[in-house]
């Protein structure tokens, strides 16, 4: 099945590219330096066809993409270095810094090796309730509920129907049905009782968490003292927090900090929303995570970062590096900055 958006996507990066439009117009658009955002980095996926397959890379493209950057003079820096280059304006020249959503068990096993290797930092943003298993990773549940099934009962405040998911194809749109049930008509605090009881509607007991897919805390702990490494916050429970009231919304902003440093013995200094994109984020929860004391907050919202940048550090742009666009190529073309005003309305300086 075609993602018709992902087409139109990879279509404008060609353009740019085969015209010659990206490396001219680099000089003038590219910025200071960019945040690049990944989750997972694993040569083995567990489903390497899956509709989830796109948050992975392989760690030997990661290799061939740092090379590549610093081979083009970007500096990789740890996100502490990035925000003093951001305040001073990128007098130093072009940087990177690496993020990774999440904390997958893959960022220690496969992709800290790649980093290791040219001594490039990285900041992992943890959900405690993740890893304590408090909350699930719902976009794989969702997909392991569908590839267990043909047909699928679903019950939502409109009633109750019966979902058709016996091809590939319609497995695909019945995930994509589920996660927009998910993350727009359910509640935010209801999505876990409202998926456990998806599971068991339809024969399926669910476990509890992914420990076989993210970090556990000791392993998060020996990350933490790796001085390529540090740990940043991603909320209590992975919360979509433009759905919570203001009092949950700072609590899960706020309280993420407590946890971390009684579980690390230091507390995060780096913020990154959940989801990250306009329905999740705006201008209230970027105050909320000023408010907390962070020094910078990332959302998913694509561009290159700018001087402009210093005034917003709590509404930072990142790079999305995952498997749609696993391409020294398309990676060059976003990172000279012609894609940020397509994918932003117009907008250069991109926060919210």
């Amino acid at each position: 099945m075609i993602d018709g958006g992902e087409a139109i996507r990879k279509l404008a990066l060609n353009v740019a590219r085969y015209t010659g439009l990206a490396p001219l117009a680099k000089p003038f658009v590219g910025g200071i330096g960019a945040i690049l955002m990944l989750h997972r980095v694993t040569a083995t996926p567990e489903k390497p066809n899956s509709v989830n397959r796109h948050l992975n890379i392989a760690p030997a493209f990661l290799d061939e993409l740092i090379a590549d950057m610093k081979g083009r003079g970007y500096a990789f820096v740890g996100l502490d270095e990035a925000i003093a280059r951001i305040e001073a304006g990128g007098k130093h020249g072009q940087f990177a810094t690496i993020t990774a959503d999440d904390a997958y068990r893959d960022n220690m096993t496969e992709a800290l090796p790649v980093l290791e290797k040219h001594g490039a930092p990285v900041t992992i943003y943890v959900a405690p309730g993740l890893i304590d298993g408090a909350v699930d990773l719902w976009w794989d549940v969702v997909e392991d509920i569908v590839d267990t099934s043909s047909r699928l009962a679903l019950k939502t405040t409109r009633g109750s129907s019966v979902i058709d998911c016996s091809t590939p194809g319609r497995k695909i749109q019945t995930v994509a049905r589920l996660n927009a049930w998910l993350t727009l008509e359910v509640p935010e605090e209801e999505q876990g009782t409202a998926l456990r009881e998806l599971g068991r509607s339809n024969g399926i007991e669910l476990g509890t968490g992914r420990s076989a897919t993210l970090m556990n805390w000791d392993e998060i702990r020996a990350m933490a003292e790796h001085p390529l490494v540090t740990i940043g916050a991603h909320t209590v429970n992975h919360r979509n927090l433009k759905r919570l009231s203001e009092a949950d919304a700072r609590r899960e902003i706020g309280d993420v900090r407590r946890i971390l440093k009684e579980r690390l013995g230091q507390e995060p200094r780096h913020f990154a929303y959940p989801y990250g994109y306009a329905r999740a984020v705006g201008c209230r929860e970027v105050g909320f995570a000023r408010d907390a004391g962070y020094v910078s907050a990332v959302t998913t919202r694509h561009g290159v970062l700018r001087a402009e940048h210093a005034g917003f550090l709590h509404a930072l742009p990142r790079i999305s590096v995952n498997g749609r666009y696993q391409s020294i190529a398309h990676i060059r073309t976003m990172l000279s900055g012609v894609t940020t005003p397509l994918a932003n309305a117009g907008r250069m300086v991109v926060t919210i």
